[in-house]
């Protein structure tokens, strides 16, 4: 059976001598229908995506550059993505049919060409037909950014690879053949960029390793044990240069440098063999296939139906998106016609990481730097989702003059969860059977960033709770064995560290539980000595509830590593007067989270204040 919308499950008498009945209930096969006002949070379309591009073309004049081939000199136009409305007047459009918020695009612009070189973040609009542009970067952000916070364009990775491959390596081209077969291009080598770039602020340099060229199975598990730190920071690629040199466990001021203590004999030089494209790293199967899996099936059609960016079935509402830099996110989110939450968005992950080598212990990537909507890539009906799940494109502009599309890029699909919600067999007293089977509606995405691939779920049950899921797959990152190593992590080859990290993902909660006046109750439990009333001279370990109203901010934000306890959040039409959410009618939100043991680790490192936001597991 279904979900809720099966009204009352599988019930059935059991009595003795005879089979049990079940009688035959037929789910509606009718998904419901999307309000007009459905597409007020949909991502930009082509079209749209080619008007903003056309206007901010003629309003920031002939010395744009088409961001595929800009030089750190040029202006160029990074992205351009939708602007989300106002809460205050979206919800004004949805609740109150007032004329739904002008539709929006948000530009970033690197103008590298101007006597300050700066980032800048534009707001144009109306869309589809944008008559204005307006500046709205010390609204964001407190001030102007500075240029060197910027992203790395692609065109600056291929000259930073110009730089090592075309100027660097054949300074230690001895060394190389020695040691890694190395050609003279550098074909069979590939950098991997690490982060953040630099020990302070004002800096743009990098560690970049150096690992074979595994066409098709993973160069991340083959590293050589070449590091270089990369200063890119100045406006021309020729001021570039190699900052440090770090090779097998010792660091060089140059490659130069390198190779001259190589040729006198004062380099213990480890062979890293070139393993070609085979080997058990392959993502390819190794043996014949096996029978095929199970599959499921919609026996009278999907329940669900998805209109442009809206999710319709006959328990749940709710618009979705993709955030070219925070990744996937959900608005308007409804279950049975009421609200619970206006927005449930990913906001950035991280990645630290521990190692021996520069670029392994300094590594803390910050992946809303890379894209995490930016990265996603197509889904693969049958693996990353359900053969039967509508599957929906991504248009986006990054880097570029002309949108670009991600086919298939977030599907949508319900599952049975192989579980009961609910159920109960009985054998005392009276003989019977309930039970409910447990279906969830999903929305998927998937951003490969480097080595992992995040696969993003957003879960509708039909009980009405709401989960966020990560799943992470991919590559491991690997550094160059030596010394120390197994310290950071563990062997995974003759000369490989699978290095030792910790990955954290926030995600922002916007809930409107019964209306946009809630607040917060940490509920928990805890055992108070008691006597035992019928026998006073005994004592017992009472359980019972602990109920705390949280009044301000600082008291509802609980530091990573710790224990925070199960919130609820009233709805304003549900607090009774007395002040205490004992016995609260519905409608109330409890919110639950899982941790790891690494998370005080990683609010430790993070305190050093890289992100600020990431030291806690819950802040308001």
């Amino acid at each position: 059976m279904g979900d809720g919308e099966s009204a009352k499950g599988v019930e059935r008498e059991c009595k003795p001598g005879q089979a049990p009945r079940c009688p035959s209930v037929s789910p509606s096969a009718q998904p419901g229908t999307h309000p007009g006002q459905s597409q007020l949070f949909a991502d930009l379309s082509r079209e749209e995506l080619t008007a903003v591009m056309s206007f901010l073309t003629r309003q920031l004049g002939p010395g744009l550059v088409d961001a595929a081939q800009a030089r750190p000199s040029d202006n160029c136009v990074f992205s351009v993505e939708l602007h989300l409305p106002p809460k205050a007047a979206a919800l004004a459009h949805l609740d109150r049919g007032s004329p739904p918020p002008a539709r929006e695009a948000l530009a970033i612009v690197f103008f590298g060409g101007q006597p300050q070189p700066n980032v800048s973040e534009l707001v144009v609009g109306p869309l589809p037909r944008p008559s204005y542009l307006r500046d709205v970067t010390v609204e964001r952000h407190g001030g102007p950014l500075p240029y060197h916070r910027r992203p790395v364009l692609r065109r600056e990775y291929l000259d930073i690879d110009q730089l090592i491959f075309g100027r660097e390596l054949p300074q230690a081209a001895g060394l190389l053949h020695h040691c890694c077969f190395y050609k003279r291009s550098g074909q069979n080598l590939v950098t991997v960029t690490t982060a953040p770039r630099g020990l302070q602020s004002g800096d743009r340099a990098a560690w970049f390793g150096l690992y074979y060229n595994i066409s098709g199975a993973g160069f991340f598990l083959h590293p050589v044990g070449l590091e270089l730190l990369v200063d890119h920071k100045a406006l021309d690629p020729a001021r570039w240069a190699i900052q440090k040199v770090f090779f097998q466990g010792r660091y060089y001021e140059s490659l130069a440098q390198l190779e001259d203590q190589f040729e006198a004999g004062l380099v213990n030089v480890v062979l890293i063999p070139d393993n070609g494209t085979g080997g058990s790293w392959s993502l390819k199967s190794q043996g014949p296939p096996g029978p095929a899996p199970p599959l499921q099936v919609h026996p009278q059609g999907p329940r669900f139906s998805v209109q442009g960016s809206r999710v319709t079935s006959s328990l749940w509402t709710f618009s979705f998106g993709l955030g070219a830099f925070s990744g996937p996110r959900i608005f308007d989110i409804r279950f049975r016609g009421e609200r619970l939450a206006y927005e449930i968005s990913l906001q950035e992950a991280l990645a630290v990481y521990g190692g021996n080598s520069p670029a392994a212990m300094l590594t803390r990537y910050i992946d809303g730097s890379f894209g995490l909507g930016k990265y996603s890539t197509p889904l693969t009906r049958g693996v990353d989702c359900p053969y039967l799940a509508t599957y929906v494109d991504w248009h986006f502009l990054l880097e570029s003059h002309t949108p670009k599309t991600t086919r298939d890029a977030i599907c949508v699909f319900e599952q049975n969860q192989g579980l009961p919600l609910r159920r109960h067999h009985s054998n005392f007293y009276s003989h019977y059977f309930g039970g409910l089977a447990e279906t969830v509606l999903v929305v998927r995405s998937v951003s490969t960033l480097l080595n992992y691939d995040y696969l993003w779920d957003m879960v509708f049950h039909s009980s009405g709770a709401i989960e966020v899921r990560l799943h992470i797959t991919g590559y491991i990152s690997s550094a160059f064995l030596f010394g120390a190593a197994r310290r950071y992590g563990n062997q995974v080859g003759e000369q490989t560290l699978g290095t030792v990290h910790t990955h954290s993902a926030h995600f922002k909660v916007d809930l409107d539980v019964g209306g946009l006046e809630n607040w917060v109750w940490a509920e928990d439990m805890t055992y108070v000595p008691t006597p035992v009333p019928w026998s006073p001279k005994h004592q017992m370990q009472r359980l019972q509830v602990t109920r705390k109203l949280l009044e301000t901010e600082e008291q509802a934000t609980f530091p990573l590593g710790g224990a925070p306890p199960p919130l609820r959040v009233p709805g304003q039409q549900s607090q009774q007067q007395v002040g205490s959410p004992a016995g609260l009618p519905h409608p109330a939100a409890q919110l639950c989270w899982g941790a790891t043991a690494a998370e005080q680790l990683l609010g430790e490192s993070l305190q050093l204040g890289e992100v600020s936001g990431g030291v806690f597991s819950l802040a308001n």
